[in-house]
């Protein structure tokens, strides 16, 4: 087990005594949210770390709050549709001084944390941001990754950072930092705000590599490739350069 080495300044804080919140965007996951709550939770336990897991349910029509509240976590309902909202509620709620974002459909490793929470935890960077590593075929369709690869290139010109992975679900930042953010958008486009809004407040954006999974129940993707990629293409063309 890896020590964990916190900021000087992490330990300083009376109103809370949450290390960490892990809040995961759910709709329609009641196969997987289980799962991916007991596995943080065995990373919880493995760095005896005082957590919370917020699961933000954004409006599910199947039992994915039920199972939620049955394997232990903390339910918020987001009832307007929208990636970006349901993290915005899981963020206005979380109360840890680090917070990972993580998905809840099985895809990401959720038991190996560390590269994400102990940049964050020892002061080292503001906001972690994971790159995607596809561990079995077709985690990623190919026009996915075509995607992502143009639009983080465009995200790094615009915004003058070098993040390779501008759309990766995994991604932490501490609690100092996330309440620097003007968050502001819906959907999928969340993702790259909040790159460009870290970016926009000279905050230090670490890396990490992460294992890719493809989700292991026959579902319907939330994703919309090119509405999804057109969102975060005008965010980039025409939002996300507003002074601090």
């Amino acid at each position: 087990m890896q020590t964990i080495k916190r900021d000087k300044d992490f330990d300083k804080s009376a109103w809370t005594d949450i290390e960490l919140s892990i809040v995961m965007p759910c709709l329609d996951e009641e196969k997987t949210v289980g799962h991916s709550i007991d596995e943080a939770k065995r990373f919880i336990k493995k760095h005896e770390i005082n957590a919370e897991i917020i699961v933000v349910d954004n409006a599910s029509t199947d039992d994915s709050k039920a199972v939620a509240l049955s394997h232990g976590a903390k339910v918020i309902s987001e009832g307007r549709p929208g990636y970006g909202r349901a993290i915005r509620k899981g963020l206005k709620c979380a109360i840890g001084r680090v917070i990972i974002i993580c998905d809840c459909d099985m895809t990401y490793d959720l038991y190996h944390l560390e590269d994400i929470y102990l940049p964050l935890c020892s002061g080292d960077h503001d906001m972690m941001i994971g790159i995607r590593r596809p561990v079995q075929k077709d985690a990623a369709s190919l026009s996915h990754k075509l995607g992502v690869a143009f639009l983080s290139f465009l995200g790094r010109k615009r915004y003058h950072v070098d993040v390779k992975d501008f759309h990766c679900g995994l991604r932490g930042l501490t609690y100092k930092a996330m309440k620097r953010l003007r968050l502001r958008t819906r959907g999928m486009e969340f993702a790259t705000e909040m790159i460009a809004e870290a970016s926009r407040r000279n905050l230090k954006i670490g890396q990490a590599d992460v294992d890719l999974k493809k989700c292991p129940y026959k579902r319907q993707s939330k994703l919309r490739t090119v509405r999804d990629g057109f969102r975060h293409l005008v965010y980039i063309l025409f939002f996300g350069m507003n002074t601090v």
